[in-house]
């Protein structure tokens, strides 16, 4: 997967993560960029251990598993801040 990838899946992510996680205001567009590229990769690492595969292309079920990766970076990133 190219970097260009990452960057747009990651946006995507990490921004529509932010709206769930009501942090969007507080994060801007490039941290929704990195969320979304850490979420991808935190996602793809909780999909190994259910034996599925992660972010493998530019797919809806790439999209979805740096969503979900997103999700849980934005919580445990509240949780250490409270």
């Amino acid at each position: 997967m190219s970097i260009l990838s990452w960057i747009i899946i990651g946006a995507l992510a990490g921004w529509i993560a932010s709206k769930i996680m009501g942090t969007d205001e507080q994060q801007g567009g490039l941290g929704n960029i990195i969320v979304g590229i850490l979420g991808g990769v935190i996602g793809g690492w909780i999909m190994s251990f259910i034996g599925k595969t992660g972010v493998n292309g530019f797919s809806l079920w790439s999209f979805i598993v740096a969503l979900i990766g997103s999700i849980v970076l934005i919580a445990i990133f509240k949780a250490i801040r409270k």
